[in-house]
């Protein structure tokens, strides 16, 4: 937690923060919810102030863990300033398709009590039915976390990640398909279910558009240097770690490991040493030039793998 990046850091605190209001004063979800428009209660702002609200304890578990896991990531891949105009800018953009998708269903209804009435209708109807319009509101910060998944997987998608309970890992691409697969079956066939899963698919669709956009305006500052530092950064944690390991042992290269004595001279076991940091830093050099998708997968397995070896 202490190394993670300012605004992920920032955003964390403040979602647990709006949780813990929102269980003193019930009542901030209805003022800061995101409201249907045509309801009585919708005011602009819930277009920002709905991300920072949730349901309950598992809904905000599951978003802050997924927001920290990759949202620091994406944070060191473009800098601050970029990644919060990305994720404010997403999550109003999954509000929007929300309040679309309400729009449509509210039409829907609306045809099915009054087959001859038109679109224009829906405003009048809605001013007679605005106190129960009340009820649909939208909370939570799914729709700007789906958006930082599609950036992870569009930024790195042949990085191997785990998932839960999946025994093996899979790759980011695959891993986003997947989820923006099940997001549109549900939205098809569970919208009943009390789940906003056009806010998830708003907010992948508006991060995918500005990605996009990103790609073709290379002034736009799209780079993935600073995520090649952060790789960079995470090896050197590792090195850190085991030079401190190799300091609290003998002392001598002569140590024992797994019962056997390592019999090699210092001229050895320096020559070895080197040219190991010799192939990690042509590694990082690559990456710098290159991307971290440059790197072969025994690169990659070298860079990560690197703390074990003397």
């Amino acid at each position: 937690m202490f190394n993670t990046p300012t605004i992920t850091k920032n955003l964390l605190i403040i979602n647990v923060l709006a949780f813990v209001a929102t269980l003193v004063f019930p009542s901030l979800g209805d003022l800061g919810g995101l409201h249907f428009f045509l309801a009585s209660d919708f005011h602009v702002y819930q277009l920002l102030t709905y991300m920072f609200l949730h349901a309950n304890f598992t809904h905000i578990l599951f978003n802050m863990f997924a927001l920290w896991m990759f949202g620091r990531v994406m944070e060191s891949v473009w800098g601050p300033k970029k990644f919060l105009f990305y994720y404010i800018s997403c999550g109003i953009g999954a509000g929007l398709m929300q309040e679309i998708a309400q729009f449509v269903q509210f039409y829907l209804i609306m045809k099915g009590e009054f087959p001859m009435g038109s679109i224009a209708d829906i405003f009048e109807i809605g001013k007679y039915n605005a106190m129960y319009l009340n009820a649909w509101t939208t909370v939570g910060a799914s729709g700007a976390i789906y958006a930082i998944l599609l950036a992870f997987g569009m930024t790195f998608p042949n990085e191997r990640i785990f998932i839960f309970p999946l025994p093996l890992p899979i790759k980011a691409k695959w891993f986003v398909i997947f989820y923006a697969a099940i997001e549109l079956l549900s939205a098809v066939t569970a919208s009943g279910d009390g789940v906003a899963h056009m806010a998830h698919l708003g907010g992948m669709l508006f991060g995918f558009l500005m990605i996009r956009y990103w790609q073709r305006h290379p002034g736009a500052y799209y780079s993935r240097s600073n995520g090649a530092q952060f790789f960079e950064s995470l090896k050197n944690k590792f090195d850190q770690y085991r030079e401190k390991y190799d300091r609290g042992g003998q002392g001598s290269h002569g140590a024992t490991q797994g019962g056997a004595t390592r019999h090699e001279t210092d001229w050895e076991y320096n020559a070895k040493k080197k040219a190991n940091q010799d192939e990690i830093d042509r590694i990082l050099d690559k990456i710098r030039k290159s991307g971290y998708d440059s790197l072969t997968k025994e690169e990659k397995q070298k860079l990560f793998d690197s703390s074990n070896n003397d």
